[in-house]
Formats: C-alpha cells, structure tokens, sequence
C-alpha cells in the first residue's frame, strides 16, 4: 500500500512541530512578515559584501563564495542553538534561518557567476568555484552545527 501524501513544507516552518504548527496557524501574516524582514535584512548584507568585494568575470568570485559558505556556517549554529533550545522562539527559524540567511546566501548569484566565467573563457575558474562552494558550504554547515553543539553540551554540563 503506497504512503500517505504529505504536503511538502519548508523546514524552517515544520508543521509536525506543536509550536510552529501553532505559529503558522493562529498568525501566518506574522510568519511571513518575519521571513520578509529577515529576508531584506540578509539581502542588505549579501549586496553590501558584493558591492564592497566585486571581481571581474574572470576572476573567482570570493565575494559570493564567501557569503554562501559563511551563510552555511551560520545556519549550522542557528541549528544547533535552536535543538539546544528545543526550538526556540516560533519565529526564530522563520526570521533567522529561512529570512537573514536565505536572503544572505545566493544560489542565483553562483550560478550566474559561473555561467560569465564560461561565457568569457575561464572554464578552470567556473570549475573551481563550482566545486569549492558545494564543498565548502557542506563542511561549514557540518563545522557550524558540530562545533556549536559541542560548545553548547560543555556549556550546560
């Protein structure tokens, strides 16, 4: 017999969690408010760092490179302080994790990013970066959430 369908949801508002369930239901205006303020705040960021660190077609794109693996490592802290929490306060993760961080890091950047790398003939520069910001966004989200609860268990002993 096949599973029951479950209706895919964002992570960061899980509604087989009592308290964002809760959340989401009695206010969902002010879930998405919070993840639209986040949001803006985190994308404020990201165009500040881009605008202060630019870098020719070219060249690697240390600017975005460096927002999305330490958008990575930030999201693996706010998980580990949030299990530590038990989840915290319901609008955290909507605010913080889906908001500040998803407006921070950028997907569409580093794929535009290494399409003008290909595009002006530097295949071994979109390569490299493809490469290092899959591999570097997985290690920070692993360091962020490991070296945060660990920190966290000392805290509390």
């Amino acid at each position: 017999m096949p599973e029951p369908f479950e209706p895919r949801t964002d992570p960061d508002v899980d509604l087989r969690v009592p308290a964002d369930r809760r959340e989401l239901t009695a206010r969902p205006a002010t879930v998405l408010a919070a993840i639209a303020a986040g949001g803006v705040l985190g994308a404020l960021a990201r165009a500040g760092l881009q605008h202060a660190v630019p870098h020719p077609p070219t060249g690697f794109p240390w600017a975005t490179f460096t927002i999305n693996t330490s958008g990575c490592l930030l999201i693996g802290v706010l998980m580990a302080v949030l299990g530590h929490l038990d989840g915290g306060p319901p609008l955290a993760r909507p605010f913080l994790g889906v908001g500040v961080l998803g407006g921070f890091t950028t997907f569409s950047t580093y794929a535009v990013d290494v399409q003008q790398a290909i595009v002006v003939g530097a295949p071994g520069t979109a390569l490299a970066y493809l490469a290092a910001t899959v591999v570097g966004a997985l290690v920070a989200v692993a360091v962020g959430d490991a070296v945060t609860a660990g920190l966290l268990r000392r805290a509390t002993r």
